[in-house]
């Protein structure tokens, strides 16, 4: 099929190379000339393992071109709107003129039989709205709702072998399914399941499914501030209660909490948009979701505090891990970059790394001192800050480590290093949630 993808930031980009590999022929069009030079070249614009190889084979095969001319979009068949949807300035809610303003420019070069395909996260009662602009401005073509369960990190095999498509149509649509199940004809073979829903209810799948992880996260760390107040292991604690089929080991993993660019302004969004219902009360438990997640920072600082005798001030810290998980360079709203900022303004001589967010980091913080590895940000510290559990620091050696940093003190903020082997190595160990 021939496929238009409007908004070539990290979704767009991702979801346009990988539907070249599933068959298409793809036109990816962004406003960012910038970022279209750097995908033309076959360059992403930010780190996601396997992408650049992906983009090499695509452009390779003729079927994959950029364009900041919205214009070449037409003769598509199937437009996919996959522009940001950032936190409004000043506001819990989510800012949709990035959307707006995508299918405004898509409507003139529409035809009929169209079909415009929202990936975008938006509050719910987006997509009716803009399936009347569409329907006025173009007649004939139509939208669907066609949420992304990406990962960053993942992000690929997220879109190639997803592990559900959700298809929010309108109930009059009566070509809008067969025309997704053709693009997705690859997972569906795969028997990959399928949900068929109305707009409102595809719109609310992707918010509820961030808001359920977001207070999985909350809860586990919830936990940590009670085990740390009783001499409790929140890691071992996590370990017994996933066992219950019911609850699961996954996303309790206690530490310095969730950042980027989905979780904490998907749910902010939410609940503006719950306000906006009359029916804020039903999530009003977010906002205490969202609490318990900053106050992992707060903790963080007041650990590194500790660990230095009580005054970071002229204090050498490391820390290791910027961008908000590891296998990316996205430090939206990174709790690891926030932490290494809040020391920083604190008088602390604060050294960070990371191995992919280095460069993003600086653009967003050119104040913070940064170091290419983390043998160099450790040199003579008096504190190191595991921030973000990339594997090469979870595989550090602590002797080798020990043998550079003026005190080996470390505090571990995402619960991945073993405590024995540290603490054996001379190391004084200290993390959130555990004695």
């Amino acid at each position: 099929m021939k496929i238009s993808v409007v908004g070539c930031g990290y979704l767009g980009a991702v979801h346009a190379a990988c539907m070249v590999e599933l068959g298409h022929e793809v036109v990816g069009i962004d406003v960012d000339e910038r970022k279209i030079e750097l995908l033309a070249a076959g360059t992403p614009p930010f780190f996601e393992p396997g992408l650049p190889e992906l983009l090499a084979s695509a452009m390779a095969s003729g079927r994959l071109r950029f364009s900041s001319d919205i214009a070449d979009a037409r003769g598509a068949t199937v437009h996919f709107i996959a522009v940001g949807t950032p936190q409004r300035e000043g506001s819990n809610a989510a800012d949709l003129r990035y959307v707006d303003a995508a299918v405004d420019a898509l409507i003139p070069h529409l035809a009929a039989g169209d079909l415009v395909v929202g990936k975008s996260t938006v509050p719910v009662g987006t997509a009716a709205r803009l399936a009347e602009r569409i329907t006025t401005g173009a007649p004939g073509a139509s939208l669907a709702w066609n949420p992304e369960f990406l990962r960053e990190g993942f992000a690929v095999a997220d879109t190639i072998s997803p592990d559900r498509l959700v298809y929010g149509i309108d109930a009059s649509d009566t070509t809008a399914e067969g025309i997704l199940d053709s693009v997705y004809s690859r997972a569906l073979a795969a028997d990959t399941p399928k949900v068929v829903t109305d707009f409102a209810t595809a719109e609310l799948v992707k918010v509820s499914a961030n808001a359920f992880l977001a207070t999985k996260i909350s809860f586990i760390n919830a936990m940590a501030e009670v085990a740390e107040a009783t001499g409790a292991d929140v890691t071992a604690l996590a370990d017994a209660i996933g066992h219950d089929a019911r609850i699961g080991r996954r996303f309790l993993n206690a530490g310095l909490g969730f950042g980027g660019g989905c979780l904490p302004k998907d749910i902010r969004a939410f609940m503006a948009r719950a306000e906006e219902l009359g029916v804020d009360q039903a999530l009003s438990f977010l906002q205490e979701v969202d609490a318990i997640n900053m106050r992992r920072r707060e903790r963080m600082v007041d650990l590194a505090r500790e660990v230095v005798g009580g005054d970071v001030s002229g204090r050498r810290i490391a820390v290791l891990g910027l961008a908000f998980k590891p296998n990316s360079d996205d430090v939206r709203d990174s709790p690891a970059l926030d932490v290494a900022v809040r020391l920083t303004e604190l008088g602390a001589d604060v050294v960070a790394t990371d191995p992919q967010a280095v460069e993003t980091a600086r653009l967003r913080k050119p104040q913070l001192a940064v170091a290419g590895t983390a043998m160099e940000a450790a040199r003579d510290a008096d504190a190191v800050l595991l921030l973000t559990e990339w594997q090469e620091y979870r595989e550090i050696d602590p002797e080798e480590l020990g043998s550079l940093v003026r005190t080996r003190a470390i505090v571990d903020g995402r619960n991945c290093l073993d405590p024995a082997q540290w603490r054996a190595a001379g190391w004084t160990y200290r993390a959130l949630g555990r004695p």
